[in-house]
């Protein structure tokens, strides 16, 4: 058995002509917080689906705490928690009841449910709500409530499948303490997906960016940030013809690290972002140039998805895709 909670070797999703997974090798260890970054329609959930043994690869192989998703998957149910990216919650019953039901499902006792109950209950502050019908929850209470019960029977490895998705940023933050706890105090490891960068650079250990099914990079949040070498400075100019000019002449300058291009705006990477602004500013002046904005930062999770994939994560949401729509049949069904 593999000492890691996750290992895949080449594993692939596809739907006719749709690659949704794309060969895709990882490594999650045992007690780390493990986030899959990238828009909608990348291929986080259909990953997540065949982790969790509700798709079937199309080729490749995986182990999830050392049981492989194939010949094992029942070991791997009984070795994993998910919370789905929608609601399974059964409404019309209690927040108790159904914590109940998933406990009968995975073979717990009258005794082991009513003990599990009381902790995941108050794990996540829902103790005095036990007894309310589900439809009265607000959001974010169902969501604590489905983490709650994705930990009912004691799972080594949980999933969070866009764990905060639609909520306020309020009750976002308050989702996000109860993944620190769980995964700092009670040393449950986990495997975030999310499209929102702040979630990902607050919460996880190592991050992988996924796009079109594949794996981009992967590293520590510091890491990915640093991998871009220096500050990022963004310039805003009049047309596209006069970034492309600056573009020309500042491509080979000592201390740019990187330069690029998208109609109007140029980005550089440069060690120190606030001594190259000033000769910047003065070239282009030199040059005839006028640039409307000018901002400098350093780099953020954004900017690294932009480097890495040439494109801003918010040009990627909303792709419709045929895995998408099959998950969610399987999930209601």
């Amino acid at each position: 058995m593999s000492d890691a909670a996750i290992h895949t070797e080449r594993i692939t999703k596809q739907y006719d002509n749709l690659m949704a997974v794309d060969n895709i090798d990882i490594t999650v260890e045992k007690g780390e917080l493990f986030g899959l970054l990238g828009p909608n329609g990348a291929g986080k959930s259909t990953l997540i689906s065949m982790l969790s043994t509700m798709l079937r690869p199309t080729s490749g192989k995986a182990t999830v705490w050392g049981y492989d998703i194939s010949r094992n998957p029942t070991k791997v149910r009984q070795s994993i928690g998910v919370v789905f990216q929608e609601t399974t919650l059964d409404q019309k019953l209690t927040g108790r009841e159904n914590l109940d039901l998933h406990g009968r499902l995975y073979g717990l006792n009258k005794k082991q449910r009513s003990e599990r109950m009381k902790e995941v209950l108050e794990l996540v502050e829902l103790s005095k709500w036990e007894n309310e019908i589900v439809q009265k929850y607000s959001g974010g209470m169902m969501r604590r409530l489905e983490i709650a019960r994705g930990l009912m029977h004691y799972p080594n490895l949980l999933f969070l499948d866009e764990p905060t998705i639609g909520l306020d940023p309020q009750t976002r933050n308050h989702i996000w303490e109860y993944i620190r706890e769980l995964n700092r105090d009670k040393n449950i490891t986990m495997v975030l997906t999310t499209h929102y960068m702040e979630e990902a650079d607050k919460l996880c250990n190592r991050i992988a960016i996924i796009d079109h099914g594949r794996i981009i990079t992967i590293g520590t949040p510091h890491e990915l940030k640093s991998s871009l070498g220096g500050d990022i400075i963004t310039l805003g100019l009049t047309s596209e013809a006069n970034a492309r000019a600056l573009v020309g002449q500042f491509s080979t300058r000592p201390g740019v690290n990187t330069i690029s291009t998208s109609e109007n705006v140029v980005r550089i990477t440069a060690a120190n972002g606030e001594r190259e602004i000033p000769d910047i500013l003065g070239t282009t002046a030199q040059l005839g140039l006028t640039i409307e904005s000018v901002n400098l930062h350093k780099p953020t999770l954004d900017d690294v998805f932009l480097h890495y994939t040439g494109k801003g994560i918010r040009e990627g949401e909303g792709i419709p895709g045929r895995p998408k729509s099959r998950v969610r049949r399987i999930l209601r069904r």
